[in-house]
């Protein structure tokens, strides 16, 4: 490896890696808004379009988390814990996963009435996202860590108010007897957007050991 070379692998690429966040979760929010347009129509056509363009924000995702991975294995140094970087890219990646997964549990199963509380956990995952966005961005200078903690204190907040709704609409499926395999698929949905707000709290979870580390 020559000088150049080996200078250029020491320079902290700071500015990639959280741009390279920041493009991610601004790809997140648009996923989750576009996913969030699913319970306001009932035209089957256009729930189509709107499946098939949460399954695409969620390949454009996977595509900018193996561009954060060959990053880290490139670079050695960087701007905080390389586990942290890695796990909060995984992280990010897991909500995707389970946003687009949802969306393609409704298509396959033929889910054509959605409850309120799916909404509702729908938008409670858009709120989430927006605050995983807004401190990501603001990660980019430790002097904005108390916005950071508040967005994760935000964050907590709202997936305990989505276990409270998934607890409460799982209580009243069983309780007003719904025929057995309507109630595999409406659990099943439910299932899958209050993991994706826990998913959620994942990435407040390793935004908080980045700021334990670097305090």
């Amino acid at each position: 490896m020559g000088l150049s070379n080996l200078f250029s692998f020491l320079i902290p690429k700071s500015g990639l890696f959280f741009d390279l966040f920041a493009e991610d979760t601004s790809n997140l929010v648009e996923q989750a808004n576009e996913f969030n347009k699913l319970f306001a129509t009932a035209d089957k056509a256009e729930q189509k379009k709107i499946i098939k363009r949460v399954k695409e924000l969620e390949n454009k995702g996977d595509e900018i988390t193996h561009r954060i991975f060959l990053e880290l294995s490139a670079n050695f140094i960087t701007p905080f814990d390389r586990e942290d970087i890695h796990t909060l890219a995984t992280c990010i990646d897991d909500i995707a996963d389970y946003i687009q997964g949802t969306a393609s549990r409704i298509e396959l199963y033929g889910v054509d009435q959605f409850s309120q509380t799916m909404e509702m956990l729908s938008d409670v995952i858009v709120k989430q996202v927006y605050e995983i966005d807004t401190a990501i961005k603001d990660l980019r200078n430790m002097r904005n860590a108390d916005r950071v903690r508040e967005a994760i204190v935000r964050i907590n907040s709202l997936e305990n108010h989505a276990d409270d709704l998934f607890d409460e609409a799982i209580a009243r499926l069983f309780a007003e007897e719904v025929p057995p395999l309507e109630l595999i698929k409406i659990k099943e949905v439910l299932s899958n957007l209050e993991t994706a707000t826990d998913k959620c709290e994942d990435v407040a979870n390793v935004l908080e050991s980045i700021l334990v580390k670097n305090s």
